[in-house]
């Protein structure tokens, strides 16, 4: 906590981890600090981070009442969180070597939207589990921005793409966005 009170996040504007705390920040309308900082090696702590929000501050709601909807939600958060959005990340990617990132991510990418396009299938309503928006959703749009970075097809995942495009036209995304960070190089700004 800053002086004033404010929380701090320490953030880098590309992390996925950072976007999607960005993102629950704004939803619950938290005022806040950002640090700008640059590590190769993403954070994994988002996750607790928004069920903290989500504890000490519950509206808006990021975990649906339902306990059923509520494990949707962590099934679909932890697939990207873990699942998807690491095998993609820096560190892994300077492992594969120069000539094999493009391949690497896509594959990861493609490997983990194949599974995610059919759970969406079953779960989504106007956004990832129902309409309303949750955990879940704060996790995608990052990583369909990294799919987009990255040059996947997104033409076989209809489902992520009409969520992702319902999610980027909410004010929270729009504000949270890498574009629009204090640490976003200018030739990076919207």
């Amino acid at each position: 906590m800053t002086e004033s009170g404010k929380p701090i996040l320490y953030s880098y504007f590309r992390s996925s981890c950072s976007w999607r705390v960005r993102i629950a920040l704004a939803l619950k309308s938290i005022d806040y600090e950002t640090i700008p900082i640059n590590l190769i090696k993403d954070g994994g702590q988002q996750l607790a981070i928004i069920e903290y929000l989500e504890e000490t501050r519950p509206t808006p709601r990021l975990l649906p009442q339902d306990p059923k909807k509520r494990a949707h939600v962590r099934m679909i958060s932890d697939l990207i969180a873990s699942g998807i959005q690491p095998l993609q990340n820096l560190s892994v990617l300077k492992e594969v070597g120069q000539e094999n990132q493009l391949t690497w991510a896509q594959e990861a990418i493609n490997f983990g939207f194949n599974a995610l396009e059919q759970i969406l299938q079953t779960t989504a309503g106007k956004y990832c589990v129902g309409n309303e928006v949750s955990m879940a959703d704060l996790c995608l749009v990052p990583q369909v921005a990294n799919a987009e970075r990255f040059k996947v097809d997104l033409t076989p995942y209809p489902t992520i793409s009409r969520i992702n495009k319902s999610l980027l036209a909410l004010e929270a995304f729009q504000v949270s966005h890498p574009c629009r960070q204090p640490d976003t190089p200018p030739e990076l700004r919207a």
